[in-house]
C-alpha cells in the first residue's frame, strides 16, 4: 500500500514539475497570461467562451495591427527555440530524480538497507568519472552551449570540422548536415569554437567585377539602383531588414575591378538574397552597357 502511495506521489510530483517546467520555458504561456491579466475578469470569461475561429481573427487583426519586424520575430522564434530545448533538458533532469526518488523508497519500505547502494553509487560515480571523463566534458560543454544559447535546431554553423545546418541539438553530441547531405555527429566537448551564421541578422555581401575600361562610378550608382529596387520587390521584400550599402571599390587586379554591395538580411537568407541581387544587377549592368572584365591574355589579344 505505501509502495504504491509513493509510486501516485512521484506521478503527481513530476506532472505539478513538468506543468511549471512548461509554463515557465513557454513564451506563448507567458504572453498569454499577460495579456490575460490586463482583461477584466468578466471579458476574460466571455473570450474564453468564444468560438475558435473567432478568437483566431482577433490574435490576426492584433497582429496586422502591430506587425513585428523581422528582426523582432527572428528573436521571438530564437527565444522560443531555445526555451523548448531548456525545458526538454529539466524535464528529463525531473523525472530521472523522482525516479531514484521512488527506487530508494521502495527499497526501504521493502526493508533493504539503502546504505551500501548509496555508497556504492558514489564508488561507482567516482570510478565513471575517471574513465568517462571525456563524456563528463561533452555532457558539461552541452549544459553550457545550451544555456548560453550558442547555437539551436535550424541554425547554419561552422563547427571547425563540419559546416551546415543544425539538424539535433542534445547534451553529448551535435547532429549537423552539410550541404552534400552528409550527417556530422559532432561531440559537444570537442567543439573548440561555434560560428552561426543564423543569430540576429546576417550580411548579403557581393563581389562585383567590371572590366578596366568600364565608368566605375555609373557601375556603383546602377548596381545600388538595381539592389534597392530588388529589395523592395518580392521575393527579398520579406528578407532585407536595410537599406543595401555601395561600399565602392574594394580591389584592383590585372583581370577586373571589383565593386563591393552589402545588404543587412534576415538570418539564414543571405545566400538567396545573394544569388537574387547578382541577377538584377547583372541584368541592369548589361543593359547600361557595363562590360564585364576579361582574363589578361584575353583582352591583350582582344587588344592586338
Amino acid at each position: 500500500m505505501e509502495i504504491a502511495i509513493y509510486i501516485v506521489l512521484a506521478l503527481v510530483v513530476r506532472l505539478v514539475l513538468h506543468k511549471a517546467i512548461d509554463r515557465t520555458t513557454n513564451p506563448e504561456t507567458r504572453r498569454r497570461k499577460r495579456e490575460a491579466s490586463r482583461i477584466p475578469s468578466m471579458m476574460s470569461s466571455l473570450r474564453q467562451r468564444a468560438p475558435e475561429n473567432l478568437r483566431l481573427r482577433a490574435a490576426e487583426a492584433m497582429r496586422q495591427k502591430s506587425p513585428d519586424t523581422p528582426r523582432e520575430e527572428a528573436l521571438r522564434e530564437r527565444r522560443s527555440q531555445r526555451a523548448h530545448t531548456i525545458g526538454s533538458v529539466l524535464k528529463s533532469t525531473v523525472s530521472f530524480v523522482v525516479l531514484m526518488w521512488v527506487l530508494f523508497q521502495t527499497l526501504f519500505i521493502l526493508g533493504v538497507n539503502v546504505a551500501p547502494f548509496i555508497a556504492s553509487a558514489g564508488i561507482v560515480g567516482v570510478a565513471i568519472g575517471f574513465g568517462a571523463q571525456n563524456l563528463v566534458r561533452d555532457f558539461l560543454s552541452g549544459l553550457f552551449m545550451l544555456f548560453e544559447d550558442q547555437y539551436g535546431v535550424g541554425d547554419v554553423v561552422d563547427l571547425g570540422d563540419a559546416v551546415g545546418t543544425v539538424e539535433a541539438v542534445g547534451l553529448r553530441v551535435t547532429t549537423v548536415r552539410d550541404e552534400f547531405g552528409t550527417l556530422w555527429y559532432c561531440r559537444n566537448g570537442e567543439v573548440l569554437r561555434v560560428g552561426n551564421y543564423s543569430q540576429d541578422y546576417a550580411i548579403a555581401l557581393l563581389e562585383l567585377p567590371i572590366a578596366h575600361g568600364a565608368d566605375v562610378d555609373l557601375a556603383c550608382r546602377v548596381a545600388l539602383e538595381a539592389a534597392v529596387a530588388a529589395a523592395a520587390e518580392e521575393p527579398l521584400i520579406g528578407k532585407v531588414m536595410g537599406s543595401p550599402q555601395m561600399l565602392g571599390v574594394n580591389s584592383v587586379n590585372v583581370n577586373a575591378v571589383n565593386v563591393r554591395l552589402t545588404v543587412t538580411v534576415r538570418p539564414n537568407t543571405q545566400w538567396s538574397v545573394q544569388r537574387e541581387l547578382r541577377r538584377r544587377i547583372l541584368n541592369a549592368f548589361e543593359e547600361n552597357g557595363i562590360k564585364a572584365p576579361r582574363p589578361y591574355g584575353v583582352a591583350l589579344e582582344e587588344n592586338g
